[in-house]
């Protein structure tokens, strides 16, 4: 099925890999980029929202050692954020505010309950731009901020919901990845090599791309996004975005997911392995961010990535899709060259299809 949509120019080229009770099968198709040279298997790909989950599952790191708590209050690291006020109406203006009822806590970044995210508040959405925060959409361009201004900055915004009250996708693991770097006294970048990347074996994931040459082309639909050669992900960020900044391989990010699947691996405790992987939200809460279009109708979200069907995993929007199907000790992982919102049907049904095909 792949090489079908290599063959009719859906993609230029795709790994997909399934791991099933410890066999791990790769299939490789196409190319790096239409005009490109073959892919192969440790091809280098914009992994965007995978991101977020790596950035949950470092945050609970420092749960495990004591550095942070889930429910204390993140302005104890990020003061900047004291004194946010809330809109009094969602879809208000930005200057009819009331206090927040409570302060924002590290587990309402990883459960994505912060009060403010890709809003359909016209006005909020401005703002962000204006300040080249860049939380919205895909990872690119970066912001030109340093991690301290960003926060700076963010802090002159109203939340659009009170602290835990409401998901709303994205922007709180741009806040993690400042945090992280706070809590850790290192950047965000070296606390995720030293603590995450080097113990797992994942030598080609980054915020820049370990080996230029290897660095795929990104698409959106037909049109080129991001080449190999003039790609921002040459260089490192000024920002390293929690959100979506991450470079990796296949063989590399289903480091991370098994590290997940066997509880922990020594990186996490399998308490913490466990709560990261367990659905937090609501039924309310659900219903609201299923309507958002984000979340599968039913499914919920643990930290950093959606839970629900017996499953946990989440996508990457420049054409990144992971699952895990812990019952069945199955891990799927398909790298795209493609977009994912651009994606046909049929990709995401052959993506599917893993979950029922032998692994090897």
């Amino acid at each position: 099925m792949l090489t079908s949509f290599v063959d009719d120019g859906v993609l230029a080229g795709a790994v997909l890999l399934v791991s099933r009770d410890g066999q791990t099968h790769v299939e490789v198709a196409g190319k790096v980029a239409f005009d490109g040279p073959p892919m192969e298997r440790d091809s280098l790909f914009r992994v965007a929202s995978l991101t977020k989950p790596i950035v949950a599952a470092a945050t609970m790191m420092l749960v495990d050692s004591g550095r942070l708590t889930l429910d204390s209050p993140v302005h104890d690291l990020l003061p900047e954020l004291a004194s946010q006020p809330v809109l009094r109406r969602p879809d208000g203006p930005l200057d009819d505010v009331v206090p927040a009822v409570r302060a924002v806590t590290v587990r309402d970044l990883l459960t994505f309950r912060l009060g403010l995210g890709e809003s359909d508040n016209a006005a909020l959405r401005a703002r962000e731009e204006e300040l080249e925060l860049h939380t919205f959409g895909p990872p690119k361009p970066r912001s030109p901020l340093e991690p301290d201004e960003w926060i700076r900055r963010f802090a002159t915004l109203p939340l659009q919901y009170q602290p835990g009250e409401r998901w709303q996708y994205g922007t709180s693991s741009d806040l993690l990845g400042v945090l992280i770097a706070r809590a850790s006294g290192q950047p965000l970048g070296e606390f995720l090599d030293e603590r995450i990347f080097t113990p797992l074996g994942m030598k080609d994931t980054g915020f820049t791309a370990s080996d230029p040459a290897r660095l795929t082309t990104a698409y959106v639909g037909e049109e080129v996004f991001d080449t190999a050669a003039e790609s921002q992900w040459l260089t490192p960020p000024t920002f390293p975005t929690g959100s979506g900044g991450l470079v990796s391989t296949a063989d590399d990010f289903n480091a991370f997911a098994q590290m997940l699947l066997s509880g922990g691996g020594g990186i996490l405790s399998a308490e913490s392995a466990r709560e990261l992987t367990t659905d937090q939200l609501t039924a309310e809460q659900r219903a609201a961010a299923s309507a958002t279009g984000f979340i599968e109708e039913g499914a919920g979200w643990g930290f950093g990535l959606s839970v629900g069907g017996g499953r946990y995993g989440w996508a990457g929007g420049l054409g990144a899709l992971w699952s895990t199907a812990p019952d069945q000790q199955t891990v799927v992982l398909l790298l795209t060259t493609r977009a994912i919102w651009t994606w046909p049907p049929e990709l995401f049904a052959a993506f599917e299809g893993a979950f029922s095909s032998p692994a090897s």
